[in-house]
């Protein structure tokens, strides 16, 4: 695979797997650096690529590892989930700050979801991955996936339900 080709192959996802680091990571700057990382990898593997049928899979499963093995190191010990995707509207001030504030209790509501919740909210509602790749990148069944993410769906349905309608989180 020659670096014409490889760019063809990974480009098309390279934000994606920016935001799953991102979910997964503290920082913009720790989600930077496992995006990199990532690509260090896929470049140095380039000639293996072409065996895979879906390399998207295949790195969103790598970066997910990459993620899990820097936050179990002692390097990042003190690491937080953090995700901000929110882009606002040409609507008043009042309207914006709601929003942000309903965005950011979504955030807070998926960040205390378990690991595995976590994820499959991050790729199919956020990164509107199908079912078939988030079992190929989880190495789950179909059936596991869509009960865990619609357990996860209404775990945030009900808090939010319970925060709308009585103002406590």
């Amino acid at each position: 695979m020659n670096q014409s080709d490889f760019i063809k192959a990974v480009l098309p996802f390279k934000d994606k797997v920016f935001r799953l680091a991102k979910r997964l990571l503290v920082s913009r700057e720790e989600a930077e650096d496992a995006t990199q990382e990532l690509y260090f990898k896929l470049w140095r593997n380039k000639e293996k690529l072409a065996a895979y049928k879906n390399v998207e899979a295949f790195a969103m499963t790598m970066t997910k590892n990459y993620c899990f093995d820097r936050l179990k190191s002692k390097q990042a010990n003190n690491l937080s989930l953090v995700h901000s995707n929110y882009k606002e509207k040409d609507t008043s001030l009042d309207k914006k700050i709601e929003y942000k504030d309903s965005v950011n209790q979504v955030h807070k509501l998926i960040e205390n979801l378990p690991e595995q919740q976590r994820i499959i909210i991050q790729l199919r509602d956020i990164e509107q991955y199908n079912f078939d790749e988030i079992c190929k990148v989880l190495d789950m069944k179909p059936t596991a996936v869509r009960v865990a993410l619609s357990r996860a769906r209404k775990t945030i349905r009900e808090a939010l339900i319970k925060k709308h309608n009585y103002g406590v989180s």
